[in-house]
């Protein structure tokens, strides 16, 4: 894949939760003054614990002065398209040219239809975001009536307006054939996640937008790709901040990759982000775009030779290597705190009848002595136990799309199977705390132990945590077997040749390990957050 020479933007992703409704425009601030390009939320609107996507960019748009802010991506089933454009519109006016249009053609469909909205079949959201994306660009043209036919959005005389402030870009988060044709033909950009869409995937999916781009008549350069990012074990980029500049690179020089969106919690992230990983990021395209239009044409007149990384490594995606945990840390203050690192909460709403376990019976680990301050340095394994589950979370998001796209006959059970496969949270190396240990291995640099696993060290730190911990474990091979459970249904569901009670039983496995694995994460978080603060986690 080519690089296109679009600027790079960097931004963050943040979620604009309901429990703790500032944080998301604290962040955003934070990104604004860091020198971030871009700020964006997700929009499930059918979640209640988070805010409204809309109210919460309009916030944060009036909280900043630089950022772009764009929903990530708008849930077109319940956000008709001629408000979504005017409602774009008047914040692009109000923010003076600083929104753009991430857009979606739907997911999670039992929600959706909760919320009154339609039960689209993949053929149907393909031609309703076509439709979607015809609407909002006409009403954008301010002083005319507009009509436009349509089967799920038609316009009979609309009075079009108003015109936003500047031409706001409209980028779909597209993943199946259809989508990556529908956005190479008519959206500005291809928005993907890595979850859904890993690095070894990207040329494929460039590939497919590249050609319905010419095939429209357009230039493939006229969309650009962005990409949500998802660091951490199994995630990209890998290893600590200062590895990921070579990898962000090779995106852009090798995949036209230029917008890089980061999932962020903490405040000290996104000011590495901004200050560390983007400039360096920077460094490297720019001087190899130069020495590649200074290089000398190849005997073909093709172009210049395959591009070398910025430090004598290759930029290419499968060439780049997991950096060692070594070297110095990122300084950080050291004056005793609160507790800031909070657990995720369990989920409000249950997909699945079936209980594997009484939570109430779940033991509870000692109190805390509320007298006690944890300096910033001692807090941070808790907080990489939060990331690690959050890897975990963006897995179980991924086969659950993964799934999707077999019940809906547009991904073979096979590559299914394959895909599942390479997931962190179907290697055994996550239970037991391993996968955890893991993550904090990489993404600290203060272990000298690290042949000693998480859960026994606790167990040897304070004994009070022994049933607890045996809980976790009991719940961590109950956990393993469901993950076993959906291999089967998928072969059952192959074997049956897509059977209605095929299709039930996977879905049902599905449904039963989202609950399980949600509960059993949030109570984790809630016994260990503490004890991993105050006792580490022996390295």
């Amino acid at each position: 894949m080519p690089d296109y020479g679009h600027d790079l933007l960097f931004g963050a992703v943040l979620v604009p939760s309901a429990g703790h409704a500032d944080d998301a425009v604290t962040l955003a601030r934070v990104a604004d003054r860091a020198g971030l390009d871009l700020v964006s939320v997700p929009d499930h609107p059918y979640r209640p614990e988070l805010l409204d996507a809309w109210m919460a960019l309009a916030v944060i748009a009036a909280s900043t002065t630089r950022v772009r802010v764009f929903p990530n991506v708008a849930n077109l089933p319940l956000r008709p398209p001629a408000v979504l454009a005017r409602t774009a519109a008047g914040l692009d006016l109000l923010s003076g040219g600083r929104v753009e249009l991430g857009l979606g053609a739907g997911s999670y469909w039992d929600a959706i239809a909760a919320d009154g909205g339609p039960r689209r079949s993949p053929g149907e959201a393909v031609r309703a975001t076509r439709e979607a994306i015809d609407v909002i660009r006409a009403l954008w043209r301010e002083g005319q009536q507009v009509r436009l036919p349509g089967e799920h959005y038609a316009l009979e005389g609309a009075a079009a307006g108003p015109a936003p402030a500047h031409p706001i870009g409209i980028w779909v988060g597209a993943v199946g054939p259809r989508m990556l044709k529908l956005t190479g033909a008519t959206a500005d950009g291809w928005l993907p996640s890595v979850p859904h869409v890993p690095p070894r995937r990207l040329a494929a999916g460039h590939r497919v937008v590249d050609e319905a781009a010419v095939a429209a008549g357009r230039v493939p350069s006229e969309v650009r790709r962005l990409y949500n990012l998802s660091p951490g074990p199994g995630g990209f980029p890998q290893g600590p901040l200062d590895a990921w500049p070579e990898q962000l690179a090779a995106l852009a020089l090798e995949h036209g990759t230029s917008g890089f969106l980061l999932p962020a919690h903490r405040p000290a992230l996104l000011e590495g982000f901004a200050a560390e990983v983007a400039p360096a990021t920077r460094e490297l395209v720019t001087a190899e775009r130069k020495r590649a239009a200074d290089a000398p044409r190849s005997a073909d007149g093709s172009g210049p030779a395959r591009a070398r990384g910025g430090r004598g490594r290759r930029t290419g995606v499968a060439d780049v290597p997991v950096p060692a945990a070594s070297g110095p840390d990122r300084p950080r203050a050291a004056s005793p705190e609160e507790l800031t690192v909070r657990p995720t909460p369990p989920p409000d709403v249950r997909r699945s009848a079936e209980r594997l376990w009484d939570e109430s019976t779940r033991p509870v680990g000692p109190p805390a002595d509320p007298e006690r301050r944890y300096p910033r340095r001692e807090q941070e394994p808790a907080r990489n136990l939060v990331a690690a589950h959050d890897q975990l979370r963006a897995d179980l998001d991924r086969l659950r799309e993964v799934v999707r796209e077999v019940l809906a006959d547009t991904l073979a059970p096979g590559e299914a199977r394959a895909e599942i496969q390479r997931l962190g949270l179907r290697q055994n190396s996550w239970t037991l705390g391993a996968y955890c240990a893991s993550y904090c291995r990489i993404t600290t640099l203060h272990h000298t132990r690290e042949d000693e696993d998480l859960f026994p060290y606790l167990r040897r730190s304070d004994p009070r945590l022994g049933e607890v911990l045996d809980r976790l474990t009991e719940e961590h091979h109950v956990i393993q077997a469901l993950i076993e459970r959906i291999d089967r249904e998928l072969v059952a569901f192959v074997r049956e040749e897509g059977g209605e009670q095929a299709r039930d039983a996977l879905q049902a496995a599905l449904d039963l390990l989202t609950d399980a694995l949600l509960s059993h994460l949030a109570y984790e978080e809630r016994e260990l957050i503490e004890p991993m603060a105050r006792w580490g986690t022996g390295w």
